[in-house]
């Protein structure tokens, strides 16, 4: 029986692994480390030797402490991986900020199909696989032939843990011009550009993968037999406990480096590629409207050198006077790709009250995301931003509907860990606000969109 799951999570900003006691549906050990970026080689990427080491140092500790007895892997998207024919890296695994990928936007856009097939919008970057692969095998057709199998992040851990080569949809449909998820299938530029036969087998997120590796096994002190499941894309893992225990229309919002919204039993809209809209695809394989923005880093840019205390006077104050931050911090994606951030009645603002306008900011954005993909239904947030209750707060003034804090710190680990349960079992929701009934409030979310349509 499988209580105890460690879960390997890798973000964009910190690589994790906890523990998840599946009986009380909790986190009960965690490690966390910084992932950061590699500059040398022929391009930024991440590096996976120090990840590695890492994982395997925290599974060893934490099993010290409370018996492992199943891994599961969660990561962020738009990330592949090329393995060589004895499973070492064909090409470093690029960093998907890399902007060197642009060099070469005319000849991908001819290449890649139109957003009706595949439901993925047009990124910078590499926030498309399609338009890394391309890269790579363009820029480097030595290296590039000698790949074996193309995986997505999850399943690339996952083949360094067992052995065994997967892929698995909810990676495959992010965004990735790779999938087509009405049809279920590669996409016609995998075909065209001659990658379908390096595609790693399609496997469900909850197959196990097979028993950890020997040489895992002695160096963590895991059971030899303990199982790996095939893990899936980090939001999509955040939406998985509500697929299996909540009713529609709902709406989840999974916080990290990105605020990605996804809009489950809602409104029929048509989605704007252009406002960074997207279908992903759900750990039960159905497409889910989603839209997206880099809300974690733009919190980060904003307010880490702000204190986090504020008080009710300030709210009133921000509310009052209309102090509001405009889009967008990072440009090229979410619903404002190509506005520039700027403050307005801001000046003399105090520390608790500069913290007020960037957390209103932040939840009227994610409102926006909601609004474009038909969201309805009470919102449940996932995440870092499920401890900000004036991001909470906004957001419920802001789409008019309850909004739910998460009590878990990340509902991407409990989702991994659900692919080692064999049941249905309702998560923890945490705490529910109501839309505020002051005036002030929604009437701060009016201003603050007719200020950008003006």
């Amino acid at each position: 029986m499988i209580r105890r799951v460690a879960v390997i999570d890798i973000g964009k900003t910190n690589a994790k692994v906890a523990l998840v006691d599946l009986d009380g549906m909790a986190e009960t050990a965690l490690r966390r480390t910084a992932n950061t970026v590699a500059m040398d080689g022929p391009y930024p990427h991440h590096d996976v030797e120090r990840l590695w080491a890492f994982i395997l140092d925290s599974l060893a500790d934490l099993h010290r402490e409370q018996p492992i007895d199943a891994i599961s892997i969660t990561t962020h998207g738009a990330t592949a991986v090329l393995v060589d024919a004895s499973g070492r890296l064909a090409l470093p695994v690029i960093d998907y900020e890399f902007s060197g990928i642009d060099e070469l936007t005319q000849a991908y856009d001819a290449a890649r199909p139109p957003f009706a097939e595949t439901g993925t919008p047009r990124l910078p970057a590499g926030l498309n696989i399609g338009a890394q692969l391309f890269f790579q095998q363009k820029r480097f057709p030595v290296e590039f032939s000698h790949t074996a199998a193309i995986l997505m992040y999850p399943q690339y851990w996952a083949l360094r843990l067992t052995g065994v080569a997967a892929n698995e949809v909810t990676s495959l449909g992010c965004h990735t011009d790779l999938w087509n998820p009405w049809r279920a299938d590669y996409s016609s530029l995998v075909d065209s550009m001659g990658w379908r036969g390096l595609m790693a087998p399609v496997r469900p997120a909850k197959d196990r993968l097979g028993p950890i590796l020997p040489a895992i096994a002695q160096r963590t002190g895991l059971a030899p037999r303990t199982p790996v499941f095939c893990g899936l894309h980090d939001s999509n893992a955040s939406l998985l406990p509500h697929l299996l225990s909540d009713s529609p229309p709902f709406c989840v919002v999974s916080t990290g480096t990105w605020v990605v919204s996804m809009a489950v039993g809602g409104r029929k809209v048509d989605l704007d590629p252009a406002r960074d809209t997207l279908v992903n695809v759900n750990g039960l394989g159905d497409p889910v409207p989603s839209a997206r923005f880099m809300g974690g880093r733009e919190f980060s840019q904003l307010a880490d050198s702000l204190p986090a205390n504020w008080s009710e006077k300030d709210v009133a104050a921000v509310l009052s006077r209309k102090s509001l931050l405009l889009p967008s911090m990072q440009q090229g994606s979410g619903p404002f790709p190509h506005s520039t951030a700027r403050w307005v009645d801001a000046e003399g603002l105090g520390p608790g009250q500069r913290f007020a306008v960037i957390s209103f900011y932040l939840a009227l954005m994610t409102a926006t995301c909601l609004d474009l993909i038909g969201g309805d239904g009470p919102t449940t947030v996932e995440g870092p931003f499920a401890r900000n209750p004036l991001f909470i707060r906004m957001l419920a003034a802001a789409t008019g509907r309850p909004a739910i804090a998460s009590e878990t710190s990340t509902g991407t680990s409990i989702g991994a860990a659900l692919l080692a349960f064999d049941g249905v079992k309702a998560t923890s929701k945490g705490e529910r606000t109501e839309p505020p009934p002051e005036r002030a409030w929604g009437e701060y979310a009016r201003a603050w969109r007719q200020a950008i349509e003006t």
